[in-house]
C-alpha cells in the first residue's frame, strides 16, 4: 500500500514536471532567460544554480513550477519573455500542453507492447489468449457495491452449495445469476495480482437497467502489438481518447442546461490520488492507461480559454496580436489573480468533498 502511494505520488508531480519542462526546452531554444525551475512549491527546501537557472526541490509536493524571465512582469530586455515575438511566446506556451499528449502517446505505447484488454463478444472462441470477464462499472446502493468489488474486477468462477463453475463468458454469469436471484453466491474476484472472494445475494427485482448484481460485464482479451507497431497504435489510442473526452465535455455543457448528470461529481486533488491508487492496484497495464488518459485531461483545461492556466495566456496573447499592443499589465495580472483565487476556491471546495466521500 505505501508503494502504490509512493508510486501514485511520484506519478502526478512526474506530470506536471515534464509540462514544465515543455516550458522550460522551448524558452531556453528561444533565448529566454529562465530565473528558476522547482519541483514541489515554496518554501524552498534546497536549491542549486546551474548555468543562470536555479534547480529547486521545495516543500509542498503538489506540482512543479518554471519561473520565467519577463513573463510575470514585463522587463525591456532581449532575454525577457515579453520581448519576443508572438508567435514564439505562444509556443512556449504550448509546449507544456503539448508535452501531456507527448507523454500519454509513450505511455499508451508501452502499453500497447505489454498488452492491453480488448472487448470480443461471447461468440469468438477462436486464437483467444486468456479471455476472461471484466467489471466494467458497479450501481450504486448495488449487491456488488456492497461487497467491495470495483470497476476493473474480473469474475473468475461463481460457487454455490459447493458447485463451482469456471466463466470466460458475458452470458454464463448472466444465466447463474439468474438461475440463483435470491441465494447467496460465492464469486471469485481477480484484482490485479490479487484473488479473493465474496459472498453476495443476487437481487429478485433489480432496478430497472441493472442487473441482480448491479455490474455491467464484458468479455476481454489481452491484446499485445510488437514494438515496431505498438508506438503507432499508442498515438491512435492517444488520439482517440483526446476525442472522446471532448465529446464527454461537450455532452456535459450541455447537460448542465438541465442540471448537473446524476452521478457526476466534481474531483480534486484527493479525489484524483485515491483514484489513481486504485488503479495502481488493479495492474500495471491499467495504472499507465490511467495515467495516460489523465496527462490528456489535464492538457485539455490547460487549453481551456480561462485565465491562470495557458489556454488564458494564449487568449491574451490572441488580443494582443490583433490589437497590435498587449493588454495593459496591470488589468491582465488582475484577471489572472481573480481567477487564480477562484481556481484555488473551487480546488479547496471539491478536495472537501473528495474527504467526505473517501471517510463517510
Amino acid at each position: 500500500m505505501i508503494l502504490t502511494i509512493f508510486i501514485t505520488l511520484v506519478s502526478l508531480i512526474g506530470l506536471i514536471v515534464l509540462h514544465e519542462l515543455g516550458h522550460f526546452i522551448l524558452a531556453k531554444k528561444f533565448g529566454v532567460k529562465v530565473e528558476e525551475f522547482g519541483i514541489g512549491y515554496p518554501p524552498r527546501i534546497f536549491g542549486k544554480k546551474i548555468g543562470e537557472t536555479i534547480f529547486s526541490i521545495n516543500l509542498l509536493p503538489f506540482g512543479a513550477f518554471v519561473r520565467i524571465y519577463g513573463e510575470e512582469k514585463r522587463e525591456k530586455d532581449t532575454r525577457s519573455f515579453s520581448q519576443k515575438p508572438i508567435w514564439q511566446r505562444a509556443l512556449i506556451v504550448l509546449a507544456g500542453c503539448i508535452s501531456f499528449w507527448l507523454i500519454s502517446a509513450v505511455l499508451l505505447s508501452t502499453v500497447m507492447n505489454l498488452g492491453i484488454p480488448r472487448a470480443i463478444g461471447d461468440e469468438v472462441n477462436e486464437n483467444l489468449i486468456a479471455p476472461l470477464v471484466q467489471i466494467v462499472a458497479v450501481s450504486s446502493g448495488s449487491p456488488a457495491e456492497a461487497v467491495g468489488i470495483k470497476p476493473g474486477d474480473i469474475i473468475k468462477q461463481l460457487t454455490i452449495n459447493n458447485q463451482q463453475l469456471t466463466v470466460n463468458k458475458v452470458k454464463e454469469i448472466i444465466e447463474f445469476t439468474e438461475a440463483n436471484k435470491g441465494k447467496e453466491v460465492s464469486l471469485t474476484i481477480g484484482r490485479g495480482k490479487e484473488v479473493f472472494e465474496v459472498n453476495l445475494v443476487p437481487r429478485i427485482s433489480p432496478p430497472e437497467g441493472e442487473g441482480p448484481m448491479g455490474v455491467a460485464l464484458v468479455r476481454t482479451v489481452i491484446k499485445s502489438y510488437p514494438w515496431y507497431e505498438a508506438p503507432l497504435e499508442g498515438i491512435l489510442a492517444t488520439g482517440n481518447l483526446t476525442v472522446l473526452i471532448i465529446q464527454g465535455w461537450i455532452q456535459a455543457l450541455k447537460n448542465l442546461f438541465q442540471g448537473l448528470p446524476t452521478g457526476v461529481q466534481l474531483m480534486g486533488p484527493v479525489g484524483i490520488f485515491s483514484l489513481t491508487s486504485q488503479m495502481g492496484q488493479l495492474g500495471v497495464n491499467y495504472f499507465l492507461q490511467f495515467i495516460a488518459m489523465l496527462a490528456i485531461y489535464m492538457g485539455l483545461f490547460n487549453l481551456l480559454p480561462i485565465p491562470a492556466v495557458d489556454g488564458g495566456r494564449l487568449l491574451f496573447l490572441g488580443i494582443e496580436g490583433i490589437l497590435r499592443k498587449p493588454i495593459p499589465q496591470k488589468i491582465e495580472q488582475r484577471i489572472n489573480t481573480f481567477f487564480f483565487v477562484l481556481l484555488v476556491a473551487l480546488m479547496i471546495f471539491v478536495t472537501f468533498k473528495d474527504i467526505q466521500r473517501l471517510l463517510f
